[in-house]
């Protein structure tokens, strides 16, 4: 039986999430797996890439083969490197915390009000107008 490290997909129809399997290769994409050893969320900025590191050794070294997506991953994570020996990669990138955004009382904002935004209805006058020359008309 050959095992293959794959990508199960998960997700909506324009959002996909996959999770790195470890499954026989007979099996379908999204079929039973043997083992989840990791998760990938590449509509997220910058993309999620999780990975137990040991498990992916342990399969590696039992000859489970992985095919062209998942090796990209454990490229960029530096699993495959360490599998065959070779200077592990730079570092990935980590989101950046967003800067908190300022608090109205830091602005320099007060509570007091500068004054009322009255809006005239236009309706309301036209009717008087409109009873206005009906009364001049009228006498």
């Amino acid at each position: 039986m050959a095992v293959k490290i794959k990508l199960k997909r998960l997700g909506k129809i324009r959002s996909p999430h996959y999770r790195i399997v470890v499954a026989d290769s007979r099996t379908r994409r999204d079929g039973r797996a043997i083992e989840e050893i990791g998760k990938y969320h590449p509509t997220y900025n910058p993309s999620v890439i999780e990975v137990d590191a040991d498990r992916v050794a342990y399969w590696l070294g039992v000859g489970a083969q992985p095919t062209e997506p998942v090796l990209a991953i454990l490229k960029k994570t530096g699993d495959w490197q360490k599998f065959k020996g070779e200077p592990a990669p730079a570092p990935l990138l980590q989101q950046a915390e967003k800067p908190a955004r300022p608090s109205f009382e830091a602005l320099g904002g007060d509570d007091e009000g500068k004054g009322e935004a009255i809006t005239q209805k236009k309706k309301a006058e036209k009717k008087d107008e409109a009873a206005a020359e009906s009364a001049s008309t009228e006498a």
